[in-house]
């Protein structure tokens, strides 16, 4: 009975110790801090230097070398000096494009008053034009010495563009207050035609003359094909009586 007792302690000993329920017990190593601390640094030594290994095998695969730097370095600096170019550049454009759009303005200015004096040159041309005729009219308006009555004081035939035959006369009536007279200038051209004798007329209605003193009468007369005009005459006629007449020879 005593063994059996032995045995039953034994057995219930061993399963408290075999069994979650059972004591612990943890055995520590008493290392003293400065150890401890020492171990420490090691540890994130040996990581600091794993890293930096990291870091330049890292470097190393993307390529950037140690010359890489200086090359950057010096591509900053171009880039710094292109830009510098650059701004200077602009600047110099701007003050281009300021003379261009002055110069633009003083050329449309001075075209514009080319023009303008062109126009005017024009009207002034015309004008003594105008005032040379009048001139040669009113000259030959002077009357001559002694004779009364309806003359032809001037003729004048000139072509114009080859085709064409510009004639004007001149009548006067001499006397001191004379009365109106109304006829009709009869106009006759006379020349060749292909190497032929060749004469005409006004085309169309008689031009009438209608003077007190004097009168300007003018136009123009076609001429036929391969027309050569060698004389003009002209005729101012009071029904079927002449008044004066004149001929001129081209």
């Amino acid at each position: 009975m005593g063994l059996l007792d032995s045995r039953t302690m034994r057995f219930r000993l061993l399963r408290r110790r075999l069994t979650v329920s059972a004591p612990r017990m943890a055995v520590r190593s008493a290392l003293p801090w400065p150890f401890r601390w020492a171990v420490l640094a090691i540890v994130l030594g040996f990581c600091a230097a794993i890293g930096l290994w990291a870091f330049e095998f890292g470097k190393d695969i993307a390529g950037l070398e140690k010359g890489s730097r200086e090359e950057l370095v010096h591509l900053r600096a171009n880039l710094a000096a292109v830009q510098a170019e650059l701004v200077t550049v602009k600047n110099e454009r701007d003050q281009a494009q300021s003379i261009a759009n002055t110069a633009g303005t003083l050329v449309t200015t001075e075209k514009a008053s080319q023009e303008r004096m062109l126009a005017q040159l024009k009207q002034l041309e015309m004008e003594n034009r105008t005032l040379r005729d009048d001139l040669g009219f009113f000259e030959k308006l002077i009357p001559a010495v002694g004779g009364e009555g309806m003359a032809i004081r001037s003729l004048q035939a000139e072509m114009q563009g080859g085709a064409k035959l510009k004639w004007q006369v001149l009548v006067i009536q001499s006397g001191k207050n004379p009365a109106e007279f109304n006829g009709r200038l009869e106009m006759t051209f006379t020349g060749f035609v292909n190497g032929k004798p060749w004469t005409a007329n006004l085309p169309g209605e008689p031009v009438g003359v209608k003077v007190r003193q004097y009168g300007r009468i003018e136009g123009e007369f076609e001429l036929p094909a391969q027309a050569v005009v060698k004389g003009v005459s002209a005729k101012v006629m009071d029904g079927t009586v002449v008044k004066a007449s004149q001929s001129i020879k081209l």
